[in-house]
Formats: C-alpha cells, sequence, structure tokens
C-alpha cells in the first residue's frame, strides 16, 4: 500500500480470477501513489451483494481510507457500481470495465458451460472455454492456436471460490443503479468482446450520468490482449482523483 495521503483505489477482480490477474499491471503503474487496497469475491455461493459490497468499504476503512476510487472488472463492476450507491459519500470515482448490468442469456449459457467445465474437473477444456468466450477475434488471428493453448496451460488454475463468482454474476442486476450515480466514471468498453457485447457495454456507459468512454481492441480480457493500453487508461483516469493533502499545510 501507499504512504499516509495516498488516494485510495479499491480494486473489484471478476470471475474466476483474483485481484492480481486482473489488476496486476494497473497496480505496478500506480506503484506507490495509491493506496491500493484488493476486494476479494465471496467463496460461497448464494452471498448478498450489498453484503459484499459493504464489506469491500469496511476492508477500506480498515485500510483508512475514508474514501476511495473504485475499479471493477466484468463482475466486479456491477459490484463497484453497486458500492458507490450504497455508500455515495466514499466513492469519488468509478472505473468500469467490460462491465454488464445484469447477465444475458449468451452470458447465462457461457457461464453454464463454465461451471460444468470447472465442476468436472475439464481444466484443458475450460481452459480453451474461456479462450473463446474470453479473447477476441483479431487476437486470435494474429497468434498460432498451438502459442494460445501453451499460454494458457501455464495461466492459474481458477480459484477454488469460481461456483460462488458465477453463481453472483447469474444474480446481481444493477440496471436501475446506474442512473443513481454521481461520481465521475470511465467505461472501459472491451470492442472484440465475445462474452459481453460491446453494445451492452456502450449502453451501461450512456445510462451513467456524465460517463467517460475509452474503448480497447480486445476481448473480454484486456489485461492479457493489450496490457499496456489496459493499464494505461486506467491509470490515465485514476491519477486525476488525487490524495488527501496533508494536514499540516492547514488546507482540507
Amino acid at each position: 500500500m501507499a504512504g499516509d495521503g495516498a488516494a485510495g483505489v479499491l480494486l473489484v477482480h471478476g470471475a474466476g480470477g483474483s485481484a492480481e490477474a486482473h489488476f496486476g499491471g494497473l497496480t505496478a503503474r500506480l506503484g506507490d501513489r495509491r493506496r491500493i487496497v484488493a476486494c476479494a469475491l465471496p467463496d460461497e455461493p448464494g452471498a448478498d451483494p450489498d453484503a459484499v459490497v459493504d464489506g469491500f468499504a469496511a476492508a477500506a476503512g480498515a485500510a483508512g481510507l475514508d474514501s476511495f476510487a473504485v475499479c471493477g472488472y466484468s463482475l466486479g463492476a456491477p459490484l463497484a457500481v453497486r458500492l458507490a450507491v450504497r455508500h455515495p459519500g466514499r466513492v469519488r470515482a468509478l472505473a468500469l470495465c467490460a462491465p454488464f448490468a445484469r447477465a444475458d442469456a449468451r452470458m447465462r449459457l457461457a457461464v453454464s458451460v463454465w461451471r460444468g467445465l470447472y465442476e468436472a474437473g475439464l481444466t484443458g477444456l475450460l481452459a480453451e472455454q474461456l479462450a473463446l468466450t474470453g479473447l477476441g477475434p483479431r487476437f486470435l488471428e494474429r497468434h498460432p492456436l498451438r502459442l494460445v493453448r501453451a499460454a494458457l496451460a501455464l495461466a492459474p488454475a481458477p480459484p477454488a471460490g469460481t461456483p460462488a463468482h458465477l453463481e453472483l454474476a447469474e444474480r446481481i442486476d444493477v440496471r436501475e443503479d446506474l442512473a443513481r450515480l454521481a461520481v465521475p466514471a470511465l467505461v472501459v468498453v472491451t470492442g472484440g468482446d465475445p462474452l459481453v457485447a460491446p453494445d451492452r457495454q456502450r449502453a451501461l456507459a450512456a445510462a451513467v450520468p456524465g460517463a467517460e468512454t475509452a474503448e480497447l481492441d480486445t476481448g473480454h480480457l484486456p489485461f492479457w490482449e493489450d496490457p499496456e493500453g489496459w493499464a494505461g487508461v486506467l491509470a490515465g483516469f485514476l491519477e486525476r482523483f488525487p490524495g488527501p493533502v496533508p494536514e499540516e499545510t492547514g488546507v482540507r
């Protein structure tokens, strides 16, 4: 974590991953200029989304953060929205990446296959299914399939909480919350996304008052396809929200 006086950033990762896997490039870019709190998704099915985000707010308080920006990726995006609505005085800015407000039919089908392969222990097929739903068509055309498969073989195994993440992704619905957001927001659209249709991401951005948009030519895994571009867009937005002025200056 950064030293005293640094602005706070909460990172909320997506299903089947971790803050390190999804935001490692961003945390390296921010360095010690931000006090970073990595939020973990629930490990048990049936978690109440409000209780989950209240836990995130409590973790921020335990880290000494009264206010903070929130960066949510995939499932982390609707959770970030809910966090901002429930704790409006504490959330200073939102970065929503490859976001969805609720799971549509395509996502539900993908989640069903994902859960089935995970529970059957078919890790090789699961990796290929995640590549099919996570990587953009241009990325797959540019890279030989044998290299993609080799990279997938080296990827970390999905965490034990994956079924709980997927169950939460199917239940969460923040459509009514979008218009209630009253903080600066950036929506990062993944323009070649086969899992969350880019048009749905753009529609979400249009529903957030005053939201900015940025678009990356990637699938649902921008940190894999374009790690520099991904981290640069997020860091550029977050660095516009500096930390509190040290108390000894007398300025508040």
